[in-house]
């Protein structure tokens, strides 16, 4: 069976693979896809790797147009994506409405579970927010850092750490097994970031990547991409 090559931002995995079974209905094609670090994807692209579409940050896909490795014509939105914190299933869930109680909840925690703090969306706001915090040194040593979100997420469920706590995109952090949403970043450490798709110039399957794009975005698709994660706005 033919198969569309996309390259992702770990933030749509769990949207992609829902929506899987209807593209593969619509079209014949299966989704062959790779996900991690938003900066890693992009210069996967740009080192050649095969791709018919990619959904990364709204910035990210606006770069990749003017290099002329995406088609501008076919970007679009899909929706914004907050970072969040996270706890393993059956953990108490920390207070964290504002920066003071996010100070506490990050000092508490024995093990903290984040994605990659240079290539990664979460993983590169975590770490600007530990250093508006004042507490970037004092729990460097506790960081746990993986190469994107659901891996960190992945080793969060798992971890025996006592009070361990994550902090990602709210849409790798619901489709992981064992990890339990809590919350976005409060007022003054928040981030959402819109991510976009957007057809690659080298296309093997461009009408394909449509069909992906219009279920990605569609408004017929809405519930199923604010069950993801996603929710809608301007960037």
């Amino acid at each position: 069976m033919s198969s569309l090559k996309i390259l992702s931002g770990g933030a749509a995995q769990g949207l992609v693979a829902s929506l899987n079974p209807a593209f593969n209905t619509q079209t014949g094609f299966d989704i062959s896809g790779e996900f991690g670090a938003v900066g890693v994807m992009a210069d996967k692209l740009r080192r050649g790797a095969p791709a018919d579409l990619v959904i990364l940050t709204a910035a990210l896909l606006a770069n990749l147009a003017n290099e002329q490795l995406v088609s501008a014509g076919s970007i679009v939105d899909v929706g914004l994506v907050e970072t969040a914190l996270a706890v393993r299933v059956g953990d108490p869930e920390p207070t964290a409405s504002n920066t003071a109680e996010l100070r506490d909840a990050l000092r508490a925690a024995d093990a903290i579970f984040i994605p990659d703090t240079k290539a990664s969306t979460a993983g590169i706001h975590a770490a600007k927010v530990f250093q508006q915090l004042g507490i970037a040194d004092e729990i460097a040593d506790r960081l746990q850092v993986f190469p994107n979100g659901a891996t960190a997420m992945r080793a969060l469920a798992a971890s025996k750490a006592q009070r361990p706590i994550g902090c990602t995109q709210s849409t790798e952090i619901i489709s992981t097994k064992g990890a339990t949403l809590c919350g976005p970043l409060p007022p003054g450490c928040e981030l959402a970031t819109m991510y976009t798709a957007g057809i690659t110039t080298g296309a093997a399957h461009p009408q394909q990547a449509q069909r992906l794009i219009d279920l990605l975005a569609g408004s017929s698709q809405r519930d199923q991409r604010t069950r993801a994660g996603f929710i809608s706005g301007k960037s």
